[in-house]
């Protein structure tokens, strides 16, 4: 059956239209990925409204295949300009932009982009096999389960997100504040509108990711006085060809590498600890590790190997649970509540076609996106060749126009600039934007199986731990919750004995 299934989807995928719509999106993904104001979730968010008008499946497509884009572009700026266009393409430059500057720059492409290629397939291969068991096991979640799994969702950005727990702590809370603004989902009572109605429909959360990666990235460039100096390159069929023959020597760092990137993606927040963390491996476990930070194409194969794992491995909780594996994917889950799809396991029963053709699209996907970085990356990096001063406000008024598209509102452009000048205070004092937007997407759905758990058990907390399902999620989620804690009190109990052993 799951056979019949992916020809099912390849079905869908490969028809004319959808095709071009992965072209088209691919090709956006990369400008989007290569400019460092934009990034794979904002510009997601912007295009979004523009699926509204469109069939399901054919809008996934396009979103799914901007997010490869934005993956592949990132590599482009870090080896070219040091200058990373997504946060998880900051460890390609240790070693790709001396590549670059060494004149092996296409050399240094062609290995991201393979590296990129191999982690996302070995993701999709995954993907394919473990969806519909995920969403068989699914379909006997209830509301406290659900909740459960909402629960687990944030208490991994506090215990396993790598950043200072407490910060995440108070993103997660401001978004579950942002998202409970407006009307009360059961009683109907107005909540944290103080008297204004225009909040009575609460906060859009595409107008949020807009604002807080848009906006707040733009006003942290401009700060910085950024500027585009880059090394030239050239990649012809010849470079690709002594690329290729050289990378096979690096099997054990793909394969280890794919292997962190899809655990680290699966759980949330996963593409750029999961970039650091394969660098770190890689350069621990190799023969040469002097070499690293001069150069080495080992240090461009491990993090873009890694990040492209991850970034599809987000998406597996969210076809099959309903629970977003990064802010990308979250946008995406917003997409699939608006085009009327109920996210998670029903997916697989009521739309087959919708899932599989989605799956399908992530080989045809990354296929057709490889292929374009690698005839057109002297195009794609001419962009940055721009002056900053035009580029700025276009990207602002990019922002704006897909803010204003979703409601017609000039208030939504308000909106907009308040999130951006929050996402730019978030970024100067260092606190994670990603559990701030999975709170405001997931805000009603956690509220929603809160309260229908609590009705059904009549108040008892119990319920959280009546099934084993629910048991053992809502345990991991407390010991998540609890490991900052733990890892504390470690610490607070070396530091005597260090002190101890100075004297």
């Amino acid at each position: 059956m799951g056979f019949e299934n992916l020809l099912l989807g390849f079905q869908v995928a490969l028809t004319p239209y959808n095709l071009f719509i992965a072209v088209v999106g691919i090709t956006l993904g990369t400008v989007i990925g290569v400019l460092p104001g934009l990034g794979g979730a904002n510009g997601v968010a912007i295009l979004l409204p523009l699926t509204f008008s469109m069939e399901p499946t054919s809008a996934i497509i396009l979103l799914t295949s901007l997010y490869w884009g934005a993956l592949f572009g990132g590599a482009i700026t870090s080896i070219l300009f040091n200058i990373p266009g997504e946060p998880w393409s900051v460890a390609t430059t240790f070693d790709g932009y001396p590549m670059a500057r060494r004149g092996e720059g296409g050399q240094a492409l062609t290995a991201a982009f393979t590296s990129s290629f191999v982690g996302a397939l070995f993701s999709v291969v995954l993907i394919t096999l473990f969806a519909p068991i995920l969403a068989e096991i699914a379909l006997k979640f209830g509301p406290p389960e659900f909740f459960a799994i909402q629960l687990l969702t944030f208490s991994s950005f506090i215990g396993l997100g790598g950043g200072n727990p407490l910060k995440s702590l108070v993103a997660i809370l401001l978004g579950f504040i942002l998202a409970s603004v407006g009307l009360d989902i059961v009683t109907g009572a107005l909540r944290l509108t103080f008297g204004f109605t225009d909040l009575m429909k609460g906060f859009d959360f595409i107008i949020a990711v807009i604002g807080l990666f848009g906006i707040g990235e733009i006003l942290l460039t401009m700060e910085e006085g950024l500027a585009f100096r880059g090394a030239r390159v050239r990649i012809n069929p010849k470079v690709v060809w002594q690329t290729w023959k050289i990378l096979p020597r690096y099997t054990r760092t793909f394969v280890r590498s794919a292997f962190i990137g899809f655990w680290m993606g699966f759980k949330p927040g996963g593409a750029t600890p999961a970039s650091f963390m394969s660098y770190a491996f890689a350069k621990r476990f190799s023969k040469h590790p002097e070499r690293f930070g001069k150069g080495e194409i080992e240090g461009v194969v491990a993090p873009e190997t890694a990040a492209h794992a991850a970034g599809g491995a987000a998406l597996l909780p969210m076809i099959t649970l309903g629970i977003p594996g990064s802010p990308t994917a979250a946008v995406m889950l917003g997409g699939l509540i608006i085009w009327g799809l109920q996210p998670g396991p029903m997916l697989f029963k009521e739309r087959p076609d919708f899932v599989w053709g989605l799956i399908a699209s992530m080989y045809t996907g990354n296929i057709i996106g490889v292929i374009m970085v690698l005839a057109f990356v002297p195009l794609f990096a001419a962009i940055l060749r721009v002056p900053f001063g035009i580029l700025t406000p276009l990207i602002v008024s990019i922002c704006a126009i897909g803010a204003y598209s979703v409601h017609s509102s000039m208030l939504d452009i308000w909106y907009m600039l308040i999130f951006g000048v929050i996402g730019y205070v978030f970024k100067k004092l260092d606190y994670p934007l990603a559990p701030l937007v999975l709170a405001l997407v997931l805000g009603d759905l956690a509220e929603n199986a809160l309260r229908q758990s609590l009705i059904m058990s009549q108040g008892s907390l119990l319920i959280f731990v009546a099934s084993p399902i629910s048991g053992v999620i809502t345990g991991a989620a407390l010991l998540f919750f609890a490991m900052p804690l733990v890892t504390a009190y470690r610490r607070r109990l070396r530091r005597p004995s260090v002190s101890t052993t100075v004297e």
